[in-house]
């Protein structure tokens, strides 16, 4: 007997094509923009088997969005999400006067970093990027509150439990120092939630700030804080093809 294809809700299909998400998906159901097979659909929950359904969105079939692939600079201060609980400003603040459609963040940088933030409306190629089976490279550089010495160094790439979970870095080279500070190159090939501030903090250092610089082999460059660009087809490309 052959399986059948899986059914889906309508508003989780939108959302998991890219177009918008599943909150919104569902605001815009009720308002009456979605069509399956012609037919104006108000039911967030509605089943959808995808390939066998036409669905459109104020008229436009949901097969025909442009595909967008976004770098971000984001600066310190900005939340990861589309909406925030708690009324802080979120990262889509940069993105105000794009007219862009939905894009969700590829990763997540948390409040007080800064740097590198991936946005796309493509969930499988956002999906490749965020596997943590490929072991994508991150490239990082934090300011810390001490002068780190060879042995500190050599403890960060060695690593610690943490709460029984275990934090490294794969490489970390000091970049330069001051008076009482300096700054380290720290590369993660893993996406632990908050790894390098909580790797520090086992060793008793504190993060003055954190900046990430490159994801694989794409570079932040000299990319304004707050700015973002378009990713090029090659560079799009390059970071899902491992």
């Amino acid at each position: 007997m052959m399986n059948k294809a899986p059914r889906h809700g309508l508003a989780r299909v939108l959302s998991k094509h890219g177009v918008c998400s599943r909150t919104q998906a569902a605001q815009w159901i009720l308002a009456g923009r979605v069509s399956v097979d012609g037919n104006v659909v108000r039911n967030p929950e509605f089943p959808v088997v995808r390939g066998q359904h036409h669905v459109e969105v104020d008229g436009q079939a949901l097969d025909g969005a442009a595909r967008l692939y976004v770098m971000l600079n984001k600066p310190r201060g900005l939340v990861t999400t589309a909406k925030d609980e708690h009324g802080r400003d979120t990262v889509y603040r940069c993105f105000d006067d794009a007219a862009m459609p939905w894009l969700a963040p590829v990763g997540r940088l948390d409040k007080a970093s800064e740097g590198l933030l991936l946005f796309s409306n493509d969930p499988e190629w956002a999906a490749r990027i965020t596997d943590p089976l490929r072991g994508l490279d991150k490239t990082y550089h934090v300011q810390v509150d001490t002068i780190p010495t060879p042995e500190l160094l050599q403890a960060l790439h060695a690593g610690v439990d943490e709460d029984g979970e275990w934090l490294a870095a794969k490489r970390v080279t000091l970049l330069r120092t001051g008076a009482r500070n300096a700054w380290l190159e720290i590369v993660l090939d893993e996406g632990r939630n908050r790894q390098i501030r909580r790797l520090l903090a086992a060793h008793d250092v504190g993060v003055l700030r954190l900046v990430r610089v490159r994801i694989g082999g794409l570079a932040l460059g000299d990319l304004p804080k707050g700015g973002w660009r378009l990713l090029t087809e090659p560079e799009a490309v390059a970071l899902a093809a491992r």
